[in-house]
């Protein structure tokens, strides 16, 4: 038997496979420090496994066989770790999976965007600089009835900035019942800590009243803030200080009144069916001097917080440093600005915004999705494999009506040998991955966010 010497010094060397990789057609466009690199990367593990007596069989040290593995890695390196994966899981703006998906309208201005140069932060009509939040102000002005608005990267972004611009060093008021953590590990007290803003709590976790924010108000105090609990709910003994009654108390006490919206809608959800989610534009109408909301959860854009409201607290906002470092770059700008515009302007938003058009549609359609996938889906899974269609629940998701589950259809999937997990792990590894949920030991594919039925039917094999 070969000492570890012995192996290490039959492998070969940099410089003779890179002598052969050039011969190989799939690696000669590839630049010669990336092949260099891997072959590099390849050898080290090589030594390390003889070095740790796991010593590569001879096959494995073969120059062939080093050749061939650094051929898949670098083909495999060509394709993006980032993705499109299928989402059948039934939470319709699913965090981990990217949340809204885009309008046509929003995908064909942010690819607009991306191949050309654009008026970012540049006036036409005057010739010089101007500002990127002018772009979509007078549409968040439209749409909200707010006297100004700027915009983020994110909500949490948002809330930092105001908080930051508008009481840093002195006290914020809240409810200890709406000191929220979100997923992510998002946690009011901390964003505020980070905004250098002091906390001062008020109420009781299930009962606040006005005079808890009377008492409170002091020369310190310079922002009483109402945070939206869009990812719970409340029931029983409790009660809360209502957004007229909040404002009634900064305008006596002459303390802006500040709302996180979280997941704010700019339209009534209840005319789809849906329970009423705060509509920014009646939140400012109540008194609000600043709400905060993000553009990627209901409203169905891209990722980004809005900030709308009085002039004077936004002309802060965006004066204030911390602004830049937040800012949007032109893609989300110009996917957002499509976006507002058609809730400016279109008469079939439930059709025109994805987000809106998984919420509201019917069973029927569901049906019909599940009918054309379930011949090619049996005969993709092969025999032994159990599949029916079901009633069931989705939900909304990303902290969106929590409380809330839509009507769907599943398709389950089952085996008697093969559990609900290795059925699901399965589904993951095909291309494009497929996302369902399990539930009572079942694997099952929510119709809900399917539109094409073939999008539930897997294809086993790699991408390249």
């Amino acid at each position: 038997m070969s000492s570890p010497n012995d192996l290490l010094r039959e492998l070969p060397s940099v410089d003779r496979l890179l002598a052969q990789a050039r011969t190989i057609p799939s690696l000669q466009q590839v630049s010669h420090e990336y092949v260099t690199r891997q072959c590099r990367l390849i050898l080290d593990e090589l030594r390390t496994a003889i070095q740790t007596g796991r010593a590569p069989t001879s096959h494995e040290r073969d120059e062939a066989a080093i050749l061939a593995r650094l051929a898949q890695r670098i083909a495999a390196d060509r394709h993006s770790k980032l993705r499109r994966v299928v989402n059948a899981t039934g939470t319709i703006l699913h965090t981990n999976l990217g949340r809204a998906l885009l309008p046509h309208s929003a995908v064909r201005a942010l690819s607009e965007a991306a191949e050309h140069t654009v008026n970012l932060e540049y006036d036409l009509n005057r010739g010089h600089r101007g500002r990127r939040e002018d772009l979509i102000e007078e549409l968040l002005r439209d749409l909200t009835g707010a006297e100004a608005a700027t915009v983020v990267n994110n909500n949490a972004a948002a809330v930092l900035l105001c908080l930051n611009t508008l009481a840093e060093g002195k006290e914020v008021v809240v409810s200890r019942g709406e000191l929220i953590e979100i997923g992510g590990a998002f946690r009011l007290p901390e964003i505020m800590a980070k905004s250098g803003a002091i906390l001062k709590e008020v109420g009781t976790t299930n009962r606040t009243h006005p005079d808890d924010y009377e008492k409170a108000i002091g020369e310190r105090t310079a922002l009483l803030l109402k945070v939206h609990t869009s990812n719970y709910s409340i029931v029983g003994f409790s009660s809360t200080v209502g957004l007229p009654q909040l404002a009634a108390i900064g305008a006596r006490h002459r303390v802006p009144v500040m709302e996180d919206l979280g997941s704010g809608a700019l339209v009534d959800l209840s005319r789809y069916g849906l329970p009423k989610e705060p509509v920014v534009a009646e939140q400012i109408s109540l008194g609000a001097d600043l709400v905060t909301f993000s553009a990627d959860k209901v409203l169905g854009g891209p990722q980004a917080g809005l900030v709308v409201g009085r002039q004077d607290w936004v002309s802060q906002i965006v004066n204030n440093p911390l602004h830049r470092a937040l800012r949007c770059g032109k893609l989300t700008i110009a996917a957002l600005d499509a976006t507002l515009r058609l809730y400016q302007q279109s008469g079939r938003l439930a059709e025109e915004i994805p987000t809106l058009t998984a919420f509201t549609r019917p069973l029927r359609d569901l049906e019909a999705i599940a009918a054309l996938a379930l011949p090619a889906l049996q005969n993709a899974v092969g025999d032994g494999f159990r599949l029916s269609v079901e009633d069931s629940t989705a939900q909304i998701g990303s902290g969106a009506l929590p409380a809330e589950e839509l009507p769907t259809k599943v398709i389950a999937i089952e085996h008697a040998q093969v559990n609900a997990q290795q059925i699901a792990d399965r589904f993951r590894h095909a291309n494009p991955p497929i996302v369902g949920r399990i539930h009572e030991d079942r694997f099952l594919l929510d119709l809900r966010t399917i539109f094409d039925p073939q999008d539930v039917v897997p294809t086993w094999g790699d991408r390249s």
